[in-house]
């Protein structure tokens, strides 16, 4: 991996997370936070620390930012002058991103957004990977860089797309968390003594999924293994089994709603991935 220098707006946990990544991969490391103390673990490390942000942004030609919020980042990129290139790992909206890169072109600034799929614990690790969306070119010349937090995958040009897939992985995310958090307070067991089981059964979900994303893009519902009428059963079954250990069934209502929708359109045979379609943009003819 090659040296460059790098330059790190924003030092909370991810942040400081971020810097620590690119120093061990060799990388000339600048750093600022509003709250200089927070740089000190970073200094000893071998980082340089500026004192001010425009300072922080001379030193590198690439300046990678991981605030609080897109309002705070382009408070912070104000001192970016035209040839530079941006870095945005801040937490925001696919409309937000859109409008920091608009902000950025008007000034000659190159933009590449990017969402963080890890903990900073994980940063660096095989786990953890980063998606981005924006400038190709930015990805392309400082990738060595970017390799250093986990996996880069790169979405397109339209710098609000790697927002935009962040959420449907936090979709997915927050339905397991929702699931494993729903089956602990019904079963009323340990979490722990619980955990093995549950990882053992989602890590076989996991692997299903192959199968619900050929339907689903196939729009091919009639030979799926687990159809609409079965999981009306079972999710009536959890939510029967909810309520009579005083457990809201709130979080699985909704997909019983749709399993009962999708049998109440003829659908009851066809595979469960099916509910899609009453998820799915209705296109309305003008």
């Amino acid at each position: 991996m090659s040296t460059k220098k790098v330059t790190v707006i924003g030092l909370g946990s991810l942040g400081s997370a971020l810097a620590a990544a690119l120093l061990r991969s060799g990388n000339e490391v600048t750093v600022w936070n509003r709250t200089p103390a927070k740089a000190e673990a970073l200094v000893a490390q071998g980082a340089a620390r500026a004192d001010t942000v425009a300072d922080a942004v001379a030193a590198s030609p690439v300046v990678i930012v991981c605030v609080f919020d897109t309002a705070a980042a382009r408070e912070l990129l104000e001192p970016v002058a035209a040839g530079k290139a941006v870095v945005n790992l801040t937490t925001g909206s696919p409309d937000e991103a859109r409008a920091l890169a608009t902000w950025a072109a008007s000034r000659g600034v190159d933009y590449l957004d990017g969402a963080v799929m890890a903990v900073p614990e994980a940063i660096g690790t095989p786990g953890a990977f980063v998606i981005y969306s924006g400038s190709r070119e930015v990805f392309d010349e400082h990738r060595d860089a970017l390799d250093s937090f986990g996996a880069s995958h790169f979405l397109g040009t339209d710098a609000g797309v790697a927002e935009f897939h962040d959420l449907g992985l936090l979709s997915a995310g927050y339905a397991t968390l929702g699931g494993f958090l729903h089956a602990v307070a019904m079963l009323g067991v340990p979490a722990q003594d619980f955990l093995p089981l549950a990882t053992t059964w989602l890590n076989g979900m996991v692997a299903f999924l192959a199968d619900v994303a050929r339907e689903v893009d196939q729009r091919d519902y009639a030979h799926g293994a687990s159809s609409v009428a079965i999981n009306q059963v079972a999710l009536g079954n959890i939510v029967h089994a909810s309520r009579s250990a005083g457990v809201a069934p709130d979080l699985l209502l909704p997909l019983k709603e749709l399993m009962d929708r999708r049998a109440a359109d003829g659908h009851a045979e066809d595979s469960a991935s099916s509910v899609i379609e009453l998820l799915r943009p209705r296109v309305h003819p003008e």
